[in-house]
């Protein structure tokens, strides 16, 4: 780069959230520029399974919102050059107890009720799906277009896609600040200066400091969490498995569990990957920006693993890892213009959902940067203001 550059959109952030803007940005027609302090996906886009996920998005708005993103996601696997372990197997959710039952009941009556293929499963689908399941597994439900990726290379397709059309990619760049004058951005960076029409704040959990560059506060917070992968010496299961209690867990309500199991938000996520591994999660924590393993959390993890696969507790650990994910009190993303600074749009705070909704992402803010009249979703509910009207 030169010691001054010129583009009509700045990216800062080069997760899969950034990697999605900049591909359906410049398949626009729009010169783009994104700067990554790093290396690509080497934030949370590096430490999360891949899953496009409906089955566990609260019935309305935010189901429709994955759902339109899987739907997305399944163009891109066909459009795209680089292939990312697209698969679409659907999920589920299992249940423990009667009232896990009724209460899976209620949430596929919901999410069948505004046309998503939710169904409960009995016990006898439980066994059939996996021999490794716990026998007092009452049953559970299913989301059948549930799609899952190798969120490296969904991040680096969309990277590689956009820069055929045009994109240019800064890595190990870091923004030091960034000011508006004259009707453009000026953006320092360790590697001179950007100057560019909009900006895009697409920076995860570190969106809320490119804000404080602009005087801008962005509630968003670091929640981490951890993941297993251990190898499977037989199959285990073919598609993405969820307790019921997850949904609990995501949306801060109590459950009937153990205080250790409560205190780390710990709720079993089994995830096959194509490399004939499997990954255990989850755990939610608020450390700040901590990424240390703690293995107390990890042993927490694995006893609940074994609660409903009582058959791998002598499967081999490969590894573990820590990921943050930038969390909103609300549980939604901010993907919206902010007034205060004009040509300014936020797309951060996915928490858990940034996969899954990477797609969707990508293309709204596309319609955000060309001004479209009609967007893809309504935007309404992701404004940055809903924050602000909440804490009058």
């Amino acid at each position: 780069m030169t010691n001054k550059t010129n583009a009509e959109v700045a990216i800062i952030g080069g997760g899969i959230i950034g990697s999605a803007i900049a591909y359906y940005a410049a398949k626009a027609g729009l010169d783009v520029i994104v700067v990554e302090r790093g290396e690509l996906a080497c934030g949370t886009s590096s430490r999360c399974d891949g899953n496009i996920l409906a089955i566990d998005k609260d019935p309305g708005f935010d189901s429709l919102m994955s759902r339109k993103s899987q739907d997305l996601v399944a163009h891109l696997a066909a459009e795209l050059e680089h292939p990312f372990e697209y698969r679409a197997p659907g999920s589920i959710l299992v249940c423990e107890s009667e009232e896990e039952m009724e209460a899976a009941q209620q949430w596929v009556n919901r999410q069948k009720e505004i046309g998503l293929p939710f169904r409960m499963l009995d016990r006898e689908d439980i066994r059939n799906e996996s021999k490794f399941f716990a026998d007092d597994l009452l049953g559970g439900l299913e989301c059948a277009t549930d799609s899952t990726v190798n969120p490296y290379l969904m991040t680096f397709s969309l990277f590689e896609g956009a820069k055929k059309l045009g994109a240019r990619i800064l890595q190990k760049t870091d923004v030091t600040a960034v000011r508006r004058e004259g009707g453009q951005f000026h953006i320092d960076t360790s590697r001179g200066e950007i100057t560019a029409k909009q900006v895009v704040n697409a920076a995860g959990v570190w969106a809320p400091r490119i804000g404080q560059m602009v005087g801008i506060d962005i509630p968003i917070h670091p929640r981490k969490g951890h993941l297993i992968v251990a190898t499977r010496q037989e199959n285990v299961g073919l598609r993405k498995v969820m307790e019921f209690g997850y949904l609990i867990s995501k949306f801060g309500g109590k459950r009937k569990v153990d205080p250790e199991t409560e205190q780390y938000g710990v709720a079993l996520v089994f995830e096959p990957t194509e490399s004939q591994n499997f990954l255990i999660g989850s755990s939610r924590q608020f450390v700040g920006f901590d990424t240390r393993v703690d293995l107390d959390v990890v042993r927490c993890m694995a006893r609940r693993a074994t609660r409903f696969y009582p058959k791998i507790g002598d499967f081999s650990l490969i590894r573990t890892y820590c990921g943050l994910r930038p969390w909103t009190e609300d549980h939604l993303p901010i993907v919206s213009r902010v007034e205060e600074v004009p040509g300014l749009i936020i797309a951060a705070g996915h928490e858990g959902d940034g996969i899954s909704l990477a797609a969707i992402t990508g293309k709204l803010v596309c319609e955000l940067l060309t001004e479209q009249s009609v967007t893809s979703i309504p935007t309404e509910p992701l404004r940055l203001e809903r924050f602000m009207a909440r804490n009058r």
